[in-house]
């Protein structure tokens, strides 16, 4: 598994808002016990990296956290730019790329 990239590097700042999983697609969204087997990393690992780099959100407000599956194929990758075009709302074919990575189906409202 590749080095993550710093948290200055990453685009995540828990307290900014971003597109991420808005509007909500559930086909996106994976559970932090999901995301952790997909990382091979921990369900407290996955909420802490779902906070530093903004990979995820509780939806609805205080309610489970989901875990953005495109998201954490570009933090898993290490590919801070596409994460950062990402998390700004860019649905470009570079960030379609990581939503077939991660199986998930093409939606209307992304680009």
């Amino acid at each position: 598994m590749p080095t993550l990239p710093s948290m200055s590097t990453a685009g995540g700042d828990a307290g900014c808002a971003s597109f991420l999983l808005r509007p909500f697609d559930p086909h996106e969204a994976l559970s932090l016990k999901q995301a952790a087997a997909r990382a091979g990393k921990s369900t407290g690992t996955m909420r802490l990296w779902a906070e530093v780099y903004s990979i995820g959100r509780r939806i609805p407000r205080n309610g489970p956290w989901h875990v953005s599956a495109p998201a954490l194929e570009m933090l898993l990758s290490g590919d801070t730019q596409n994460l950062k075009a990402y998390l700004a709302g860019d649905r470009s074919s570079a960030i379609q790329e990581y939503f077939r990575q991660a199986g998930v189906p093409p939606s209307n409202g992304r680009r």
